[in-house]
């Protein structure tokens, strides 16, 4: 399988080459040229699939040209090593557990199945260290490190927003030590990954160390998100209940939405997509009315959807560039909602006084989206409850006047010390700093 830049003005990649430069040459972000299609068999045959199996079956599509079979199974085994739950929330609605993994946030998914690919290449090549930059609004960081921590001939700097992560979110990623450092920025998550991407353009940087990202700009980290689409489809279908599926997905740097579209487009029977946002509502306007305007991602509740400039918008738009008028498409598979911090507040209050469901905040804008979307009798709502609510326990317990348990993986965690470097959101005081590695 080959991959092409969303600017069309770089070089074809093969796989590894895409995952290891993360980002292609003309800053676009790397697609691959073909999405092999399931037949509506095999997508009938998914329910009586395990996890390991789906997912198996949906990494084969992707990655199966490029890696021996039992290399890709061992790689995806280690990836899912934890429990992904559907729940019923009430009547037709269902929540999407994604928090089971080391970290408890959707993203260990991706994070650990890129670090065991890169790790798989270098091993395999047996050349120079690689060098991961990655930024984080919240769960990405740590997810990376803990994905990437103790894998050989790879060192990760975690970027992250001086005080605007949860401090279980910081602990998670500025306590490993190791082959993990934290950088932390003094500035917005997009001052973040503004220099992550100046850094895989600069000529100096490059020639001096082997750099790639392990945001979802990489292939390897967005791309197996697609995994629990077909395990969510699979679940329902048991049930009986995924015959006119509407999902909803919480959306910051839009890799979790991107990975779901490619889901449809390999086949799965996915009647619409919501899109959940928080104040940071770029791709809401964008449907209203068909431009985009990128602008200073503003703080929420909501932190890791606090994105004013979301990357997998070039890959949505690549995406649809198929059909004849794009916009029109995209608006009728995709809607939006957007949500205050007083709305999100409200949500949670409601469902856990009602259901006695505690939904974390990003949780909450999705749960939402589907109850404004008044879904008909017909239609089942699955939302993406992407990290544990423990992860932002300050806020959880003020809104729902709680005392919510801290699961042990994430006591672990806040026993360690922090060790980070404070920057600036200079580029020329990031770059210094990496030259001197």
């Amino acid at each position: 399988m080959k991959y092409y830049s969303t600017h069309k003005q770089a070089p074809l990649a093969s796989l590894k080459e895409a995952v290891v430069k993360g980002l292609a040459g003309d800053k676009g972000l790397y697609m691959p040229e073909q999405i092999h299609p399931f037949t509506s068999s095999e997508i009938a045959a998914l329910k009586n699939k395990s996890f390991h199996e789906i997912a198996c079956s949906v990494a084969q599509a992707f990655f199966g040209e490029d890696i021996e079979p039992a290399v890709l199974d061992t790689i995806v085994r280690e990836t899912l090593a934890f429990n992904t739950p559907v729940v019923q929330v009430h009547d037709n609605i269902y929540s999407l557990e994604l928090f089971h993994g080391p970290t408890l946030a959707f993203k260990d998914v991706g994070a650990r199945f890129m670090a065991r690919l890169l790790g798989y290449f270098i091993e395999k090549e047996g050349k120079e260290e690689v060098n991961v930059l990655v930024a984080t609004s919240g769960d990405t960081g740590s997810a990376v490190a803990n994905g990437f921590l103790g894998v050989p001939g790879i060192k990760v700097y975690v970027l992250y927003p001086k005080g605007k992560v949860s401090p279980i979110q910081e602990c998670q990623f500025t306590t490993l030590g190791q082959n993990i450092t934290a950088l932390e920025i003094d500035g917005t998550f997009d001052d973040c990954q503004a220099l992550v991407k100046s850094a895989f353009m600069d000529t100096a940087l490059n020639q001096h160390m082997k750099l790639t990202s392990a945001n979802s700009i990489n292939v390897a980290r967005f791309l197996p998100q697609s995994f629990y689409y077909f395990y969510a489809y699979a679940q329902l279908d048991k049930a009986g209940k995924a015959d006119e599926l509407v999902v909803c997905v919480p959306s910051g740097n839009f890799g979790n939405i991107t990975a779901g579209l490619f889901g449809y487009f390999m086949g799965l029977p996915i009647k619409h997509f919501i899109a959940a946002n928080n104040r940071n509502d770029i791709f809401l306007e964008y449907l209203k009315t068909g431009e985009y305007h990128p602008r200073p991602s503003v703080a929420t509740l909501a932190n890791a959807m606090d994105v004013g400039d979301p990357s997998n918008f070039a890959r949505i738009l690549d995406l649809f560039s198929k059909f004849e008028h794009p916009y029109q498409e995209i608006k009728k598979l995709i809607s939006g909602y957007r949500y205050t911090n007083e709305e999100i507040a409200t949500t949670m209050q409601q469902v856990y006084s009602t259901y006695q469901y505690v939904l974390d905040p990003h949780g909450a804008c999705g749960y939402q989206a589907l109850a404004d979307a008044k879904l008909s009798p017909e239609e089942t709502g699955v939302f993406l409850e992407t990290a544990h609510p423990a992860k932002f326990k300050g806020t959880v317990d003020q809104i729902l006047n709680s005392d919510i348990e801290i699961p042990e993986k994430l006591q672990e965690f806040m026993k360690g010390t922090k060790q980070s470097i404070p920057l600036t959101k200079d580029f020329e005081t990031f770059k210094s700093y990496l030259l001197k590695q």
